[in-house]
């Protein structure tokens, strides 16, 4: 794999929970490692971007997020091509149109992807029992940013693996000198507001002790874990003893109910040494 130069990369996708916010106030968590960089929880991969490893394995639960990946890292332009399409079409009825679509090469699929996370309700994913997009349309109109570097991030993806599968089988394969970075779905033992429910559907408190145990294991191989998580007791006692806890701040404007937006508190769980 050729060396990438390190310089700051923006995601060109909105996540639920992304960490621009991390990697802009927080860099200096991540710490030097001298084998892979593994992300079992890719989303917007803000994290990947930022660090631009030399070598890594990406993987979600999102088939369309991770082909979408693919699609970008193989022809960028042709992805492009088509979101312009989406861009010069775009309107309310389009929309709907494009949703309810089923493209069937990568870069359209990548295009429609990106297109409905930019004008879709808060850049929401979500899917019925059918496996169908189901987010409706939301306010915002801009479908090609000035920030979008598609042929940057498309060198950057030449270095990394993409996989479609569970958090247990990439973080199974980290080694000693390895880096985990692990951003799951925020969920706890008793659930307090909307967003979190609708985590549960997505990531079960089962999967959080997975989870933890998943981790707990890779620590004794010696991999480098920092993770991020809900600052709620439940998830604490999960990872007390073995890692460093702290909290962290941020703001956020995800949900819809302003009762819930505002500044709150994170955990970061660490296993660097």
């Amino acid at each position: 794999m050729k060396s990438v130069e390190v310089k700051k990369h923006i995601p060109f996708l909105k996540w639920a929970g992304g960490k621009r916010w991390l990697v802009e106030h927080h860099a200096d968590i991540f710490p030097p490692y001298s084998g892979n960089y593994i992300e079992p929880f890719l989303g917007a991969g803000s994290v990947f971007f930022h660090l631009c490893p030399k070598h890594a394995y990406l993987s979600d639960s999102s088939s369309d997020l991770i082909e979408t990946y693919k699609a970008i890292r193989e022809n960028w332009r042709l992805v492009l091509k088509h979101l312009k399409r989406h861009k010069n079409n775009h309107s309310d009825s389009y929309y709907y149109t494009i949703r309810d679509s089923y493209p069937k090469t990568p870069a359209t699929m990548a295009a429609r992807f990106i297109y409905l996370n930019r004008t879709c309700f808060n850049g929401i994913y979500r899917v019925n029992r059918q496996g169908k997009f189901n987010v409706p349309r939301g306010t915002r109109d801009t479908v090609i940013f000035e920030s979008d570097d598609f042929e940057a991030l498309s060198e950057v993806l030449q270095n990394a693996e993409l996989k479609t599968c569970d958090f247990e089988e990439s973080i199974d394969r980290a080694r000693s000198g390895d880096l985990v970075f692990v951003d799951p779905p925020y969920t706890v033992r008793h659930n307090h507001n909307a967003f979190v429910k609708y985590n549960e559907k997505l990531f079960s408190w089962d999967d959080q002790i997975r989870l933890s145990a998943c981790l707990k294991k890779a620590a004794d191989r010696g991999v480098m874990i920092v993770a991020t998580n809900a600052y709620h007791p439940c998830v604490m006692e999960l990872y007390e003893g073995v890692f460093d806890l702290i909290p962290i701040s941020r703001k956020s404007n995800i949900s819809a109910d302003r009762q819930y937006r505002g500044k709150f508190e994170e955990l970061l769980i660490q296993r660097t040494s």
